[in-house]
């Protein structure tokens, strides 16, 4: 098991919608895990994807992440276990949207977060906070728990529509909640090699963007598509399949950033 000198919070956000920032979420956590790291997943999205994703229906009921933010559970008693024993999830709900709401005159609305996982008793792991595509109460929450920033765009036209917005509140963020949060990198997502507007916005997103590329890129994969239905990261519904490989790939380009031998 590899051991951490001190907590590593990412937080995976796009505004954009369907750029694969579950997926990548979801299944970078169950990388990390499976290469020895130990990784807890927090769910932060009411949609609750990546909790569906581990098999874990909040139509089932139990405490969710915003139960845990608005002091109901305490945050060490609502980890699930996975399949892959370094691996813990979070869930969430869609009771989680109503944060917005009822939370907006809350003297540390931006902080809630960073105070609940201040309670966690064993904290030396990667945490992946996977956001909601807004840049919301919520996104404002992972990014002032956060020290870095892992940003999944799909290779379509529009890869970098919006991409200075999440830029400049990552800036923001850091001016007035959170000055230690980095850019940890830009992943591109949905790449097909067979396609040349790929390769376009590859080059595109390498010309504005050199230091913060990595060099992964996730493809667009049936079996990868397919994993979230049946309640598995890809990495345990299809190993050798170029979805879970380039998983793999990523965690390791990811580790060697953070320096974790």
């Amino acid at each position: 098991m590899k051991h951490l000198n001190a907590p590593i919070r990412i937080a995976v956000a796009n505004q954009k919608g369907g750029v694969g920032k579950t997926t990548t979420a979801v299944n970078l956590a169950a990388s990390l895990a499976a290469l020895d790291v130990p990784t807890t997943l927090i769910d932060l999205d009411p949609q609750a994807n990546a909790s569906l994703a581990f098999g874990l229906d909040y139509r089932l009921g139990g405490p969710h992440i915003y139960e845990a933010m608005i002091g109901n559970y305490s945050i060490n008693d609502i980890f699930r276990d996975t399949e892959l024993p370094l691996l813990k999830v979070i869930p969430s709900n869609p009771d989680v949207i109503a944060a917005e709401v009822e939370l907006v005159d809350h003297p540390r609305r931006a902080n809630l977060l960073a105070d609940t996982l201040e309670q966690v008793t064993d904290p030396t792991t990667i945490t992946i906070i996977d956001c909601p595509p807004a840049l919301g109460f919520l996104t404002l929450n992972a990014l002032t728990a956060a020290n870095h920033l892992l940003a999944p765009l799909q290779c379509e036209f529009y890869a970098l529509d919006g991409l200075a917005r999440l830029l400049h509140t990552v800036e923001l963020t850091r001016q007035t909640y959170n000055p230690d949060l980095e850019i940890l990198g830009l992943v591109l997502t949905m790449f097909d090699k067979r396609n040349r507007l790929s390769h376009q916005v590859a080059d595109e997103v390498t010309r504005h963007f050199p230091d913060h590329i990595l060099a992964t890129r996730i493809p667009r994969n049936v079996r990868l598509a397919e994993s979230p239905s049946h309640g598995k990261p890809v990495l345990l519904f299809d190993v050798q399949s170029t979805g879970a490989q380039a998983h793999l790939e990523l965690a390791q380009e990811i580790m060697a950033r953070l320096n974790i031998a």
